[in-house]
């Protein structure tokens, strides 16, 4: 998978993503022998020789872990008042990875962290549309029309919005539960969509990232993706609107959203 020489060297921790663009620029890079000054080049980071003042550079290997967040977490690298982090429960790893796309802190489920950047782009850029789904718990009973109006679009400062699917799981006088799966995303969407409708969230789960799902996987615990995961989520990032291409290709393919 290409990547661009700046954001791989910051990667392999050489320094920060805008230091790293001045050592190229005061020409402290090779590439295969070949030393780079202007900004823009690709590399492969698994077949090129990229070198700082003669010294290889490595990149450290590809993780991927999946997470089911508690409430109360903020999903964020650093926090100046020292509040709980999503980071903080991933207890035992090594590398530096960072969550893919976001989850307020009032919501809970399921949150990937990597390293690798290029796919986890992919994964949260709203053009590729992989499937995210929620189970909102909402008070009172919830009138069927509304699942219409989720799927037709509402709209919100941004503009309109619209879930892909959403269908009720429960419904009482008390509590309803509202299942909804969306392929884009904007700031909070769910929550503002529902109280738009009249239906303000009590609670906030997200079930199912892509191919992953919360089965087995307690709040507040995490594990490492299994290979064929990984492989069906870079089939994922290739994808359009959460159709993807036959995942029976290579599995070197190139590899959120608020709510």
């Amino acid at each position: 998978m290409m990547e661009r020489l700046h954001k791989f060297l910051a990667r392999c921790g050489v320094a920060s993503r805008r230091q790293c663009e001045v050592l190229i620029a005061a020409g402290h890079v090779a590439v295969n022998g070949q030393k780079i000054i202007r900004m823009g080049v690709q590399v492969d980071p698994d077949s090129d020789d990229v070198r700082v003042d003669g010294r290889p550079i490595r990149a450290a290997p590809m993780v991927y872990y999946l997470l089911n967040k508690p409430k109360g977490y903020l999903v964020t690298q650093r926090d100046e008042f020292s509040r709980r982090r999503a980071a903080d429960l991933l207890a035992g790893v090594q590398e530096r990875v960072f969550p893919v796309g976001r989850l307020d802190q009032e919501s809970e489920g399921l949150l990937l962290f990597t390293n690798d950047g290029g796919l986890a782009q992919r994964l949260a850029h709203p053009s590729y549309g992989v499937p995210k789904t929620y189970v909102a718990r909402v008070r009172g009973l919830v009138d069927p029309s509304i699942l219409s109006r989720l799927t037709q679009g509402i709209h919100l400062s941004e503009g309109r919005v619209a879930a892909s699917s959403a269908a009720i799981r429960y419904s009482s006088y008390e509590t309803s539960t509202i299942e909804i799966t969306l392929h884009e995303g904007q700031n909070r969407e769910i929550r503002r969509m529902l109280a738009q409708l009249g239906y303000p969230v009590k609670h906030l789960r997200r079930v199912r990232f892509g191919n992953l799902t919360d089965l087995g996987l307690p709040v507040g615990r995490f594990r490492p993706l299994r290979p064929r995961e990984v492989q069906e989520l870079r089939a994922l990032a290739l994808a359009r609107n959460g159709v993807p291409p036959s995942i029976s290709r290579s599995g070197n393919s190139p590899g959120l959203l608020t709510n």
